[in-house]
């Protein structure tokens, strides 16, 4: 069985969140940094707070290196500690890495990430030195079952740089409309891993497919996306502080299943006051939070959003 068979089913008992451990040190309650002795340790104690009180509503956590490479060697043990605790407690767990190296330089990044101390169950991975960059990765697909989410349509405000230019040639028509670079990654994608299908229909990679703000044509953009790539499960990012709805998120998704939505900020800061008013919920004064605040109002917020997007999905 492939990880993203594991996810599957994770969406389908939990729904559809993934709780996104962007952790900077600033969104540690004050009293509880003066408690220890670095930030890495005080990242971490956060880390595992949010992940004891949102695990039976998220289908997963994704944890961004960049905010521990930050912090120095402490801050890649907070990351290896954080990976293993959502591991052992029988959690899925995504490092969001980026990485897109090729040949030997990949199978060295996917042996650091794929086994020993930051072992990950899915890595994020951007596609654009070309198919070896993403091969290296799928040989522990086939031994091990690791999964992928491959940048393709992303949700930041310079998507439109690259992701949208127009390609021409093959695959194109008049009434097909543009094809465009996203397309070509999807396509090539859905190639490359197409002989490692899993159980519920998805490849063992998959993509990353932005729910940022849409209306209209951009609607109708999304649904094509869903529609034109049905075997690839979607890392769906920009949910919440990013401005995307549950609506937006849903476009992705096939009956409910098929992406997980990712958010990070709305849950990790969920205590803060200015999330609470976000929410309209009741904050607790900073000086006074605790990490029995800090879960409470992250269980809250991840329920919310799994509800919401429940809801749009139908």
């Amino acid at each position: 069985m492939y990880n993203m068979d594991r996810l599957y089913e994770a969406v389908a008992k939990k729904g559809n969140v993934c709780v996104g451990l962007d952790t900077s040190p600033d969104y540690v309650p004050p009293l509880e940094r003066r408690k220890t002795s670095s930030d890495a340790e005080a990242v971490f104690n956060f880390n595992r707070a949010i992940i004891d009180a949102t695990a039976d509503a998220a289908a997963c956590f994704k944890v961004q290196i960049a905010y521990y490479e930050a912090m120095g060697i402490e801050g890649l043990r907070c990351f290896a500690k954080t990976l293993k605790y959502v591991r052992d407690r029988g959690s899925l767990v995504i490092s969001d890495i980026k990485r897109g190296d090729i040949a030997d330089t990949a199978r060295q990044y996917a042996k650091a990430h794929f086994e020993g101390d930051f072992e990950s169950d899915f890595v994020t991975l951007s596609p654009y030195m070309g198919l070896d960059s993403i091969e290296p990765w799928l040989e522990y697909a086939e031994r091990g079952g690791k999964g992928a989410f491959v940048l393709m349509r992303t949700s930041n405000r310079g998507m439109k740089d690259f992701e949208y230019l127009e390609l021409k040639g093959s695959g194109e028509s008049e009434n097909d409309g543009p094809r465009r670079l996203y397309d070509a990654v999807g396509e090539k994608l859905t190639g490359i891993a197409g002989k490692h299908r899993g159980v519920h229909g998805y490849l063992a990679f998959g993509a990353v497919a932005g729910a940022d703000p849409k209306s209209g044509a951009d609607r109708e953009e999304a649904g094509a996306i869903r529609a034109k790539y049905p075997d690839l499960f979607f890392l769906i990012p920009g949910y919440g502080a990013q401005g995307g709805a549950a609506d937006d998120a849903a476009l992705f998704l096939r009956g409910g299943n098929g992406g997980v939505v990712n958010a990070s900020r709305s849950i990790l800061k969920a205590w803060t006051v200015e999330e609470a008013a976000a929410r309209e919920s009741v904050s607790v004064p900073r000086q006074k939070a605790g990490l029995s605040a800090v879960a409470e109002a992250a269980l809250k917020a991840a329920e919310e959003m799994r509800d919401a997007i429940r809801k749009a999905a139908g």
